[in-house]
């Protein structure tokens, strides 16, 4: 069964920087596409990035320039490097895994397992 931990939320303030973990297991890495997503108190669960294998990651509007997505396919993780947040960032972080032949990828229900989440505080 697969399993998805994700790791290394906080506090920051605004303009900072903050890299977050997601560590796969139970499962082959590489036969998944990896995603983060977030949800803010009273939202719904948002599409933030998501890992291809073989491309440099797709990133929704509102992160693109400032949100890294990186996997490493040895070590079964998934980061995401955080830079220039904003306090509108601060949600529950997601990672998820899904199928490589999923097409909707920012819609949540095309993803098959998730992480518990981590906290991401931005602080104005």
């Amino acid at each position: 069964q697969v399993e998805l931990v994700e790791s290394g939320g906080g506090l920051v303030q605004a303009g900072g920087s903050l890299r977050i973990l997601c560590a796969f297991s139970g499962g082959t890495f590489n036969r998944y596409f990896i995603s983060w997503f977030r949800q803010a108190p009273g939202k719904e669960r948002e599409f933030v990035a998501i890992s291809r294998s073989g491309d440099n990651g797709f990133y929704a509007d509102s992160v693109k320039g400032r949100f890294t997505i990186s996997r490493d396919n040895f070590q079964n993780t998934v980061h995401l490097q955080m830079n220039s947040l904003k306090p509108e960032d601060t949600a529950v972080y997601y990672c998820a895994a899904g199928p490589p032949y999923m097409r909707a990828y920012e819609d949540p229900h095309s993803y098959d397992f998730w992480g518990q989440g981590t906290q991401v505080t931005v602080s104005a």
